[in-house]
C-alpha cells in the first residue's frame, strides 16, 4: 500500500515553523500578546483651568420647630449666661454664652425667631473654633435635610447659598441656613436658680424663716435630642409650607474662578491634602503631594503642588496597605 505524499508550499513551512517556535520558546516573560507590561501608564491627563463651584443636591422635608447647632467662634473657655433660658422666641439675636480667648470675650448668640434648646458642653469647658456648643430651636416651619456622612467634608465649610424646591409645590426659592451642619450631642437645659424668700414680704418673722427649696437635680431639665449631620434652613415668609412635605435642596458651599483642576480619578484623597502620580517622558510614575480645594464631584481644585504643565496618570496612586503579620492578619504596627 502506497502513502499519498502532498507537496508543502514554502510559505506554509515557514508559518508552521513560526508557530512551533512560539509554542516551545521558554525565554519569554510570559506577557500576553497585545497587552502592555504590567504597570504601564495607559491614560494620562493634564491640569486645566476653569471656574468651579462645589454644588450638592440634598433631599429634605418641611419640619416644625427644627433644632440646629451654634458653634464656638474662637478657641478658649466657654462660660454660659447664668439665667434660665427663655421660652419666648427671640425678637433679635440673644446672647447665651461667651468664649474667653486670652482674656478676650467672644459672644455666642442664637438668632432671632429661636429659643435655646440646650447646652452641649459643660460650663467653663475648653472649646475650639467651629465646635457646636449650643443647640437652638427655630420657632415655626423650617426645612431639614439629613446629610450622609460621605458628603460631610464636601459641605463642611458651610453652605454659601441654598435654593429649595418643594415637590409639587412652590419653588425654587432662596432658603436661609441656620447654624452648623455638624452632628449634635444631647443638650441640657439648666434649671432656674431657686428663689430665696423674703421674710418681710411674706409677713413672717425673721426668727421663723421659710425654708429654702431644695437644689435642682444635676443635669438640668429637658433639652435637645442628639442629631446626625443635618442642614436646617428657613424660606421667605411668603412661601407656604406644609409639615412633612418633601423638598429638594441645591446647596453651593464654595466657588472659585480660574483655578487649576484635575479629575477626581487622578487623585488619592478629596479634602485638604492628596497625592497624584506624575508621568515622566519614559512613562515612569512619580508620586507627589498636592493641596486640594473645593470639588464638584467630577474635578478637584489643586491649590498647591502643580505648575499646570505636568502629565498626570489616571487612576491616581493607591493608598498603602498594612503589611500582614506572622499569623496572616493585618499588622497593627505603624508604617
Amino acid at each position: 500500500m502506497h502513502r499519498l505524499r502532498l507537496p508543502l508550499r514554502a510559505g506554509a513551512v515557514v508559518s508552521i515553523a513560526a508557530v512551533l517556535a512560539g509554542c516551545t520558546s521558554s525565554g519569554g516573560d510570559g506577557q500576553t500578546p497585545g497587552l502592555e507590561p504590567r504597570g504601564t501608564v495607559l491614560t494620562t491627563v493634564k491640569p486645566v483651568r476653569q471656574d468651579l463651584s462645589n454644588r450638592v443636591s440634598l433631599n429634605g422635608k418641611v419640619s416644625i420647630n427644627p433644632v440646629f447647632g451654634i458653634v464656638a467662634p474662637a478657641d478658649g473657655e466657654i462660660r454660659y449666661v447664668q439665667r434660665a433660658p427663655s421660652s419666648v422666641p427671640a425678637s433679635q439675636p440673644r446672647w447665651v454664652a461667651t468664649v474667653w480667648e486670652d482674656g478676650e470675650p467672644h459672644r455666642v448668640e442664637i438668632p432671632k425667631d429661636s429659643t435655646m434648646a440646650g447646652r452641649l458642653m459643660e460650663d467653663r469647658a475648653d472649646v475650639s473654633t467651629g465646635m457646636p456648643v449650643v443647640s437652638a430651636r427655630h420657632a415655626g416651619y423650617g426645612i431639614v435635610a439629613e446629610i450622609d456622612s460621605a458628603l460631610a467634608y464636601r459641605i463642611s465649610g458651610g453652605a454659601k447659598t441654598v435654593r429649595a424646591q418643594i415637590k409639587n409645590g412652590p419653588g425654587p426659592f432662596r432658603c436661609t441656613t441656620l447654624g452648623t451642619i455638624a452632628a449634635l450631642p444631647a443638650g441640657t437645659i439648666p434649671e432656674p436658680p431657686p428663689e430665696k424668700p423674703d421674710p418681710q414680704a411674706s409677713g413672717q418673722a425673721a426668727t421663723n424663716p421659710v425654708p429654702e427649696p431644695a437644689a435642682p437635680p444635676a443635669g438640668g431639665g429637658d433639652g435637645s435630642e442628639p442629631t446626625g449631620l443635618r442642614l436646617v434652613c428657613v424660606p421667605p415668609d411668603e412661601i407656604k409650607l406644609i409639615n412633612g412635605a418633601a423638598v429638594t435642596l441645591d446647596v453651593v458651599t464654595g466657588k472659585a474662578n480660574d483655578v487649576l483642576v484635575l479629575p477626581v480619578e487622578a487623585i488619592a484623597g478629596t479634602q485638604g491634602k492628596g497625592k497624584i502620580d506624575l508621568v515622566g517622558p519614559d512613562r515612569s510614575r512619580r508620586t507627589v503631594d498636592v493641596v486640594l480645594g473645593i470639588t464638584d464631584g467630577r474635578v478637584v481644585e489643586i491649590k498647591k503642588g502643580l505648575r499646570g504643565n505636568e502629565t498626570v496618570a489616571i487612576p491616581g496612586p493607591n493608598l498603602p496597605t498594612a503589611a500582614p503579620d506572622a499569623e496572616g492578619g493585618a499588622s497593627g504596627m505603624p508604617g
